[in-house]
């Protein structure tokens, strides 16, 4: 297998991704065709901006400072990923914080002047608080407007996997399902989209406090690159150790192949695979390859974007993830697991 240095890919990139767009608007004029649902999504679920666009869903944007100033999460229409990336790599720092309930309130008071039965596919509650306070508005607006339809849905999936969510949502609302089966929908199919991931080093989750700043020391001294994913509840989880980046992306491409639903078990209908990078271009189109050789992927829809700046003040520039849709992860779970899930119900 050739190193993950490929050419430069910039004119696949762009040509996959207006491929995408295209798809995605068609997807969005049916969606707007249908006057039954309302979407909200939100930034983090690092949409390239031409999917977005051509969805034509509404958007939650979060924010973010760095060096002190306070930006807007807007698709990358003010700083480059680049530029973004490559200020945290000489030295500066980004932090987030939770979109309050009063933010939350105005969208929702917008979505209810619609007077169009809304869902919102929030941030997962595993890596945000933000949810808690969407809920908390949407209990405010029910106060003022008791009749109106809002359901606010965990989307249990960060970055690029709330984007295939929201894809795939527009379009089962093109085909005529309400808002409440829309949420219903969402709350099963989000099970069904698998995230692998590696990230350039531990800087970022050592600074966030999520890992020990000596484990980054020593992983950074051995040449250790994580393989992660996420779980049930869309917090990160480690998936393994890897002795170099070309192994770490070796490790995404298995986990691919372990995961993914063919044609024939998707209805025939190829659903598009998702390849996000902080500011890593050669390896996602690396990765986009490597998926391409495996018998049946030839074709196969991808859409390329870049980490939110949101998600990327958590993990720092070189992440690179494939998200895709695939085997119902709660079928990893341990039988201890599944005992407890089944005790409650769920």
């Amino acid at each position: 297998m050739s190193e993950p240095t490929a050419p430069e890919g910039d004119t696949e990139i762009s040509n996959s991704n207006a491929q995408a767009s295209q798809e995605a608007a068609r997807l969005g004029r049916a969606y707007h065709a249908q006057p039954n649902v309302n979407i909200i999504v939100d930034s983090c679920a690092d949409f390239s901006p031409e999917v977005v666009r051509s969805l034509g869903v509404d958007v939650v944007s979060f924010s973010f400072v760095m060096d002190g100033e306070e930006h807007t999460d807007d698709f990358w229409q003010s700083m480059s990923p680049h530029d973004f990336y490559e200020r945290m790599r000489q030295g500066s720092t980004a932090t987030t914080s939770a979109v309050t309930p009063g933010q939350y309130l105005e969208v929702f008071e917008a979505a209810a002047k619609k007077g169009v039965p809304t869902v919102y596919l929030s941030f997962t509650r595993g890596l945000s608080s933000s949810i808690e306070a969407a809920r908390q508005a949407a209990e405010m607006l029910r106060e003022s407007h008791p009749d109106f339809e809002l359901y606010v849905v965990d989307n249990l999936c960060p970055s690029a996997a709330a984007e295939l969510l929201a894809i795939e949502a527009v379009h089962q609302a093109g085909n005529g399902l309400s808002a409440k089966e829309l949420a219903e929908w969402a709350e099963e199919a989000r099970y069904y989209i698998q995230g692998y991931f590696t990230l350039e080093n531990f800087d970022a989750l050592a600074r966030g406090g999520r890992i020990p700043p000596a484990a980054a020391t020593v992983g950074g001294k051995l040449d250790i690159k994580p393989e992660l994913s996420y779980d049930l509840k869309g917090a990160l989880t480690l998936n393994g150790m890897c002795r170099g980046r070309k192994k770490a992306l070796r490790a995404i491409v298995a986990d691919f192949k372990a995961n993914r639903l063919d044609d024939e078990d998707l209805g025939g209908t190829p659903l598009p695979v998702a390849i996000v990078s902080a500011d890593a271009d050669k390896d996602a189109q690396w990765l986009a390859d490597q998926l391409r050789r495996e018998p049946g992927c030839s074709d196969m829809p991808i859409i390329f974007s870049s980490v939110s700046p949101v998600i990327g003040a958590h993990v720092g520039p070189g992440m690179v993830a494939c998200v895709f849709w695939g085997k119902d992860r709660r079928e990893n779970l341990s039988l201890a697991d599944r005992l407890a899930r089944k005790v409650r119900g769920k």
